[in-house]
């Protein structure tokens, strides 16, 4: 049988139309053409073809002949469409995810990740990351990237280490090893945060594990190295007889709040001082004072939070799930050092 030389380009995303089933119930029971020589005449793709005649062949005459109907396939085809959107198998885990970045302050990350790490999911009812962001580009979730934790801006430029401008103790550089190795429990950063640049105003002293990352952040009534003394003492104080064991060394800079810290070797805890213009080598409390900003905004007074207020901000952002902990919490991780201690 001759046949006009037809197209077969494939038209992606068309569905049959019902000149096209018509035209496939002709030549499939009428013509007896193969289902590959009808795909070529209507420029479809063999499969397409061939899935319309599974769907609208029908049993006749007690199942001895088969026929293709194409107001059966027709039929069929709007009985699927019904059923033809996507499946959203992770509604419940967006959810979960708004939820935690609203309420308790999570990153984007620790929502996707704590949720496979702590058995809240399966992994295929969850997206990755990187899936989240983008969700949020394309307005997916309830979050804009305005609302996203500020994005770290890392400082690749190397400066020399200069002599401290003040001689408040001994130098990062006497620090032991250890505590650059994060492996031991015990050496903290400590910094000051202020609101309003005024003499009296209240401030927060900030202090970081490095290992774990659990933060305590303490209002001061000012900006001042005895305001500092006695918050620290007070501090020192909650943890008993143990304190030793749970501050073994503290790095600050060279403020002149912390002037007097030095006094602290008397209790037998080291006490180092960065180089000056140096904040990266207390990196780890900078850090988390940008997330002390996500609740206190600079420019905005400290005295409009109470003591309490701002322990319970230090506790919201404790028990966020960090990607460097395993998505533990540095709360989970600081109680069971704690427990560990003592235990002795």
């Amino acid at each position: 049988m001759d046949e006009t030389n037809y197209t077969t380009e494939h038209r992606k995303g068309q569905h049959l139309t019902s000149e096209e089933r018509h035209i496939i119930e002709v030549r499939w029971n009428k013509d007896k053409r193969s289902i590959y020589s009808i795909a070529k005449e209507l420029g479809r793709p063999y499969n397409t073809v061939k899935n319309e005649i599974m769907r609208g062949t029908v049993l006749l005459y007690n199942g001895k002949v088969r026929r293709y109907k194409a107001d059966i396939g027709y039929s069929v085809y709007l009985e699927h469409r019904q059923e033809c959107r996507r499946k959203y198998r992770t509604a419940a885990f967006l959810q979960d995810v708004t939820k935690h970045f609203r309420k308790d302050k999570w990153s984007l990350d620790a929502c996707a990740c704590r949720a496979i790490a702590a058995g809240t999911f399966q992994r295929e009812k969850t997206v990755c990351t990187k899936t989240l962001y983008r969700y949020v580009d394309l307005g997916l979730l309830p979050i804009k990237n305005m609302d996203l934790p500020e994005k770290l801006s890392r400082n690749t430029k190397q400066h020399e280490a200069r002599e401290n401008k003040r001689n408040l103790g001994n130098s990062i550089e006497e620090r032991p090893e250890t505590v650059d190795l994060r492996e031991e429990f015990g050496h903290w950063e400590i910094d000051s945060v202020l609101g309003k640049k005024n003499k009296n105003e209240p401030a927060v002293v900030a202090l970081t594990e490095r290992k774990l990352r659990n933060s305590i952040w303490l209002k001061v009534k000012n900006h001042s190295a005895k305001a500092v003394d006695e918050a620290l003492d007070e501090l020192f104080a909650t943890f008993g007889d143990k304190y030793l064991e749970v501050f073994k060394t503290i790095t600050s800079d060279n403020g002149s709040e912390f002037a007097n810290l030095s006094r602290l070797e008397d209790k037998g805890i080291g006490i180092y001082f960065t180089h000056p213009y140096t904040s990266c080598e207390k990196g780890t409390v900078e850090c988390h004072n940008r997330m002390l900003r996500r609740f206190i905004p600079k420019g905005q007074s400290i005295d409009d939070y109470s003591a309490d207020e701002i322990m319970i901000f230090a506790d919201i952002m404790n028990a966020l799930p960090r990607k460097l902990l395993g998505y533990h919490t540095p709360e989970e991780l600081f109680d069971a050092e704690l427990d560990r201690i003592y235990a002795v």
